[in-house]
Parts: structure tokens; C-alpha cells; sequence
């Protein structure tokens, strides 16, 4: 069977994305995604989106990683998601809502381009704040380390030990992120991803679990005015937040998408 494809990237976040709103696609496949995302001998991405019907919103959106397997919420994915569903027609709106593994997006798509996904709600009470580190939860769990001299952390080797830990394993392993504040708002991050199982050059729930974790220790102190500014080896993006109610709210990853090419493929 032959299937178009179409590739888009967030920072250098790349996906392949797939309308299925016909059901043609196998979705329980692993194989087949694992070849499609292979760079060597498929088309090559950090994972695959499906674009499926929802009943009560514009689209819904399912994620899997590189190797196959089906994942919790990609934010750059959802970005890239957002600009797709509005090549296809979904929506004439600059507005779009969809529904993921996690539960509601909205996304906005702004007048100079950039895309906006606003993440899920994050209980305080669910940011976990140990000596060395952060752990919490942004659609997809991550393990916050605040560093120095970042350009110089052996990210794979790092990350891949933490991820694996076994302190983790009840729930799939984890993301890594190793963060530092380079000025006043502002951080460099780099992320180890479970799924991919390496070093990406951005990550969006990644970028935002940072971000929290930074303003709940005291690192950065933005105001509601203020976007927090990441750096990311694939490029920059921005996330705002308000916390009220014991609770962080109104988050918003910020950042450019584009679309790289279409083409088809015999599965």
C-alpha cells in the first residue's frame, strides 16, 4: 500500500506526520513507524503523529516514538500537529483544538508565524523537588538537572543512565533534561528522550518541565509580561505561565514550525 507522508520540524524536532482520519494507516504497527522514523533506511524522525477524527474537537493527535512505540505528549509534535491541521483544511481558524494522550490543547497560530500550544494544567503538589534534581510531569514525565558548563555534559551517557534508572522503570523510563540559566530568564537546555534514546535538539514538554522547575526553585522570576527565553541546539523557543491556586496554569510553549517536504511511500 502506498501512503503520503508529510515531514515538518519544531527547533529541529522532526516528525513525520500522517492524516488517518480514513483509517487506512495500521496503527498498531510498530514496526512500520520504527522503519519510517529509521534515517538510514526510511525517511528519518524523532517520531510520527497521526491526525485522526475527534468527535468534539478539530483533530486528534497520537504520538509514537522513533522506535515504534506509542508515547505520552510531544509539545513540539503538537506545534507541528497545529500547523499541519491547518494545511489540511481541518480549520480556517488560527485557533485549533485538539485532544491528545493527555487530554486538550489549544493552539494558536499567531500573525508572525510562531505556534503556540498551551500544555496541561501542573499541580504543585506533583513537581517533586529533590536535592540534585526536579521531577514532574508536563504530558510527558521529565528529570530536571540544573548544570554548569552545559555545552560540555556528555548528554547521551548522562541521560541515558537516568533514564533507565530503576526508579523509573514502573513508569517507562524518563526524559533528561540538563538546564542552565544563561541570563536573567533565560536558559539552555538539552534533552535525552526515552523513545528516541538519545540527545534531541529540542524538546518540548522538556523545555517547559525546565521552566517550571527553574521558576519553582528560584532560578528565574519572570513576571505575567514576561516569556521565559530557551535556547535549545536547534534553535529558540518561549514559554509563559501563570501560577494561581496552587497550581500552574495558562502555560504556553511558544516557537517556529516548519514544513519540510511531502512524499509517498510503499508500506
Amino acid at each position: 500500500m502506498k501512503i503520503d507522508f508529510f515531514k515538518y520540524q519544531g527547533t529541529g524536532n522532526d516528525f513525520i506526520i500522517l492524516d488517518n482520519r480514513k483509517k487506512r494507516i495500521p496503527e498498531e504497527n510498530r514496526s512500520l513507524f520504527a522503519r519510517l522514523c529509521n534515517r538510514h533506511f526510511g525517511i528519518g524522525a524523532d517520531g510520527i503523529i497521526l491526525i485522526k477524527n475527534d468527535s468534539s474537537r478539530d483533530f486528534y493527535m497520537k504520538y509514537y516514538n522513533s522506535d515504534g512505540t506509542e508515547s505520552t505528549m510531544c509539545g513540539n509534535g503538537g506545534r507541528c500537529a497545529i500547523a499541519f491541521s491547518k494545511q489540511l483544511g481541518i480549520t480556517k481558524e488560527n485557533k485549533i483544538y485538539f485532544r491528545a494522550i493527555d487530554g486538550d490543547h489549544c493552539g494558536i497560530i499567531q500573525d508572525n508565524g510562531l505556534i503556540s500550544l498551551n500544555i496541561i494544567d501542573i499541580e504543585i503538589n506533583m513537581i517533586k523537588i529533590y536535592p540534585k534534581y526536579v521531577f514532574l510531569n508536563t504530558g510527558s514525565p521529565h528529570h530536571v538537572l540544573f548544570v554548569d558548563h552545559i555545552k560540555e555534559i556528555d548528554v547521551y551517557k548522562q541521560g541515558r543512565k537516568i533514564r533507565f534508572h530503576k526508579s523509573y522503570s514502573s513508569q517507562g523510563g524518563v526524559n533528561v533534561n540538563f538546564v542552565e540559566k544563561s541570563g536573567n530568564n533565560t536558559l539552555q537546555v538539552r534533552t535525552y528522550e526515552r523513545g528516541v534514546e538519545n540527545e534531541t535538539l529540542s524538546c518540548g514538554t522538556g523545555i517547559t518541565a525546565s521552566v517550571i522547575a527553574a521558576y519553582e526553585t528560584g532560578k528565574i522570576s519572570p513576571d505575567k509580561e514576561t516569556n521565559v527565553l530557551i535556547s535549545t541546539l536547534g534553535g529558540k523557543l518561549w514559554v509563559s505561565f501563570e501560577k494561581k491556586h496552587n497550581r500552574y496554569q495558562k502555560i504556553y510553549l511558544t516557537g517556529s514550525v516548519q514544513f519540510v517536504f511531502e512524499g509517498w511511500i510503499h508500506i
